[in-house]
């Protein structure tokens, strides 16, 4: 069993060697330019570009899924839908949606384990997604640390 490593740095330079995944969360309705989206697409073109065609093409597009987009040798950015549209429900309710992200997870899990990948990502589903930490934290462990797979989150310094 792993622990989650916390570090000051740029999710979008994952440290280490061997095959890496870079997760983030996306929203449902296909939107992709605020937060660490951003930094992504500064980076690399790919993973954008196969959302957006993703999001067109309506299949398996939906909550909980995740899309592997691999952007270097041994990197992929995997897009998982966590989030549902971009802003607060009329009940006050946040876009975010701990279950799709547990499910997208999953998913990113059964990649990383496959590929012998290890998995870095800035804190999922806080930023614009409304959510907190201690929860999403909770799913890390679950569907990631617990199945042995290497979980590095990085704050932007």
């Amino acid at each position: 069993m792993s622990s989650i490593r916390y570090i000051q740095g740029d999710a979008t330079a994952p440290i280490g060697s061997g095959n890496n995944i870079i997760v983030h969360i996306c929203n449902d309705i296909g939107r992709w330019g605020k937060g660490f989206v951003l930094a992504v697409s500064a980076r690399w073109p790919e993973p954008e570009k196969q959302f957006r065609e993703w999001y067109a093409s309506g299949e398996g597009f939906a909550l909980g899924n995740a899309q592997l987009v691999a952007v270097e040798p041994h990197l992929w950015v995997a897009n998982v839908i966590g989030q549902h549209k971009i802003t607060n429900a009329k009940n006050g309710l946040p876009p975010v949606r701990y279950e799709a992200i547990q499910e997208g997870l999953r998913q990113v899990a059964a990649f990383a384990l496959t590929h012998k990948a290890t998995v870095h990502m800035p804190r999922i589903g806080c930023g614009l997604a409304g959510g907190t930490w201690d929860k999403i934290e909770s799913i890390i462990q679950q569907e990631l640390t617990d199945k042995g797979i290497e979980v590095t989150v990085y704050d932007f310094n």
